[in-house]
């Protein structure tokens, strides 16, 4: 959820200059449906970390200047964009790590690194022929559509955004496809609100600077492709729709085997049924192997729809997650509550292995 409301969040950002206020609002996230809930009411009988899973996670967000604290239950984050610094607390061992941007680059480089030796030290494969390439194809839209609803008494009007991306051997024809819709409902802009916008619009600047020096010559030609290219600009101007403030957000991951996004909450109940191709199966084999689908994916009919010949579901949610933001104030916020708690020991920063 973060990365998603992470980006929404930058695409709403318009000023370039911090006003330098406070703001606090409170987040509210819950897994609400699809295939995963099954899975961990499953490992629930054996695990108590499972069984918490599907419980709500309540996080107080707070933005000073160029500072923000997102306070959980067991674990805090601290990001400052001055010291370009992160601080990871946990309140549960009552003790924390602070990693600078710097050494989150050298993490980044460290992974890519190791994954390539281990890639190096792999049978080697022959690339694919050309009639075994595999096309990929991103689509992103926004629909605002004319619904709305009182979301804590906030009068918020319904977007639609959904994201795909579609696989298809060029020899089989077989396809598969890993797909996100958010409904999002959005109130008029809520005063205060934009120290929010503010603050990601930096972070993602210098953000990018830390993953530019990270990028390998794999990722970079992957993003150089012309169908992620359009895909990403697309994102853009499709983004541009979203008027106001998410105050409520009910997100499904899944897949779909004919390339059709993911119903949105407000429009179709959660599909049921056994599941076409997994999402992380659709996107490996498709984006960072290039390898042809086989198995994967269901070949393309001329009379549609699949699932009325197959006996299959046409989508499938492996996971639905609804976010809810209220609590919204300018009321100053003492400096001292980004900082790390008093009586918490520093713990020295450790890159991975």
């Amino acid at each position: 959820m973060k990365p998603l409301t992470f980006l929404l969040t930058c695409s709403l950002a318009t000023a370039n200059v911090f006003a330098h206020a406070d703001f606090t609002y409170q987040e509210t996230t819950q897994i609400t449906g699809g295939s995963i809930v099954s899975m961990m009411k499953l490992a629930g009988t054996f695990s108590k970390q499972a069984r918490q899973a599907n419980d709500p996670v309540v996080s107080t967000i707070m933005v000073k200047g160029h500072k923000m604290i997102r306070i959980g239950k067991d674990t805090s984050e601290i990001v400052d964009l001055d010291a370009e610094t992160v601080t990871e607390i946990d309140n549960q061992k009552k003790q924390y790590t602070t990693m600078t941007f710097a050494q989150m680059r050298q993490q980044m480089e460290a992974a890519m690194a190791k994954a390539k030796a281990q890639q190096a030290k792999q049978p080697q494969q022959p690339p694919p022929s050309d009639a075994q390439q595999v096309d990929v194809k991103f689509t992103v839209k926004v629909r605002n559509t004319d619904a709305s609803r009182d979301v804590a008494g906030l009068n918020a009007k319904e977007s639609i955004m959904t994201m795909t991306m579609d696989a298809t051997d060029q020899t089989t024809g077989q396809t598969g496809s890993f797909a996100i819709t958010n409904d999002m409902y959005l109130a008029p802009e809520i005063p205060g609100y934009s120290e929010v916008s503010d603050f990601y619009k930096l972070y993602a600047e210098k953000m990018g600077s830390v993953m530019s020096g990270a990028i390998n010559s794999q990722m970079l030609a992957m993003m150089q492709q012309p169908a992620a290219g359009k895909g990403m600009a697309d994102m853009v101007e499709e983004m541009s729709k979203l008027k106001g403030v998410p105050v409520l957000q009910i997100m499904r991951m899944g897949t779909t085997a004919d390339g059709t996004p993911l119903p949105a909450a407000s429009e179709a109940p959660l599909p049921s049924g056994p599941p076409p191709p997994s999402a992380s199966d659709v996107a490996k084999a498709a984006v960072m192997n290039s390898l042809p689908f086989g198995g994967f994916g269901k070949k393309k009919q001329e009379a549609p729809p699949p699932a009325a010949t197959s006996g299959q579901p046409i989508a499938a949610v492996l996971i639905e997650s609804t976010t809810q933001t209220t609590q919204f104030s300018q009321a100053p916020i003492d400096a001292s509550q980004f900082n790390p708690p008093a009586g918490y020991k520093q713990i020295a920063f450790k890159p991975t292995d």
